[in-house]
């Protein structure tokens, strides 16, 4: 009779184990695939992460922005014109060379104009060169092992079945808050992709104003903004190394504290991601 309860309590043991461990099997692999997966993804160029997005957004450029950046160029240079003849006491103090530095600049700034597009996507390429070179130093896998999951199952066979239920439930709370933890950075990493895209689209309308002393500041802010949409990928590949670095500090014996630990790494992780943007516009004084 007594070995028939033996026998149920062990078959709810087992259960129990079997969850829990599936549940740490489960949770670190969430996090470590969407950090392998994120690695990626920062390393790819606006081109590379999505053709069709990327084309769709040259086409607005070339049919709308374009045009509009077309508009403000010429008032700007009008305006420059304007401002010369009036500092040579109009035209009574002809100097041929300022209409010849005149007619360089309105070059150089139609220049910019029509080729403001292809200098904001070598930002990115700059930007990939960065990341792809860090992402050769950060080679340490934030990976825990299955025998570091062994190891730590080992250690609860011995516990009753009212502390394995009450270890279950907390393992299946970190598991849900490290999935929602994962969305979080995949959400960072697209909505950075999104922010290079708009970003993008409307490059030649602040070229246009550089022409401009009092209206430059306007292209020299964007442009900034544009470095510092690039240097943002490098920070989430230190903030996605220094995650590896500590998940493989992390000692696997006691489970609450290490799965506890690694609750508040991922959480940490979550949030540098999301200061990351902020992080590179303060850098570069952007804003």
């Amino acid at each position: 009779m007594f070995g028939i309860f033996d026998k149920i309590e062990e078959f709810f043991k087992e259960l129990l184990l079997g969850g829990i461990q599936a549940n740490l099997e489960s949770m670190f692999l969430d996090i470590n695939d969407k950090v392998g997966a994120v690695a990626t993804d920062v390393g790819k160029t606006p081109m590379g992460w999505n053709g069709d997005v990327f084309a769709f957004i040259k086409s607005i450029n070339d049919s709308v922005i374009i045009p509009i950046a077309g508009l403000i160029i010429t008032a700007v240079l009008c305006i420059e014109l304007i401002n010369m003849v009036m500092q040579k006491n109009n035209m009574h103090d002809t100097d041929t060379f300022e209409f010849f530095k005149y007619i360089i600049k309105m070059w150089i700034a139609v220049w910019l104009v029509s080729h403001a597009f292809e200098f904001s996507m070598a930002v990115f390429d700059v930007a990939q060169h960065m990341v792809n070179k860090a992402a050769g130093v950060i080679n340490t896998s934030a990976t825990v092992s299955g025998d570091q999951i062994v190891a730590m199952m080992d250690t609860l066979k011995e516990k009753g079945l009212g502390e394995l239920v009450m270890i279950l439930f907390e393992t299946s709370l970190i598991k849900v808050a490290i999935e929602v933890i994962s969305i979080v950075i995949m959400l960072v990493v697209y909505g950075r992709m999104f922010e290079i895209y708009v970003y993008s689209s409307v490059s030649a309308i602040p070229f246009a104003t550089m022409g401009n002393k009092e209206w430059g500041q306007i292209g020299t802010n964007y442009i900034k903004g544009l470095f510092a949409l690039g240097l943002q990928g490098l920070f989430l590949m230190v903030c996605l190394g220094i995650y590896a670095v500590l998940v493989k500090t992390i000692q696997i014996t006691d489970i609450h504290t290490s799965t506890m630990t690694i609750l508040g790494y991922a959480v940490l992780l979550g949030l540098m991601m999301l200061k990351s943007g902020t992080l590179a516009k303060s850098v570069l004084n952007a804003h």
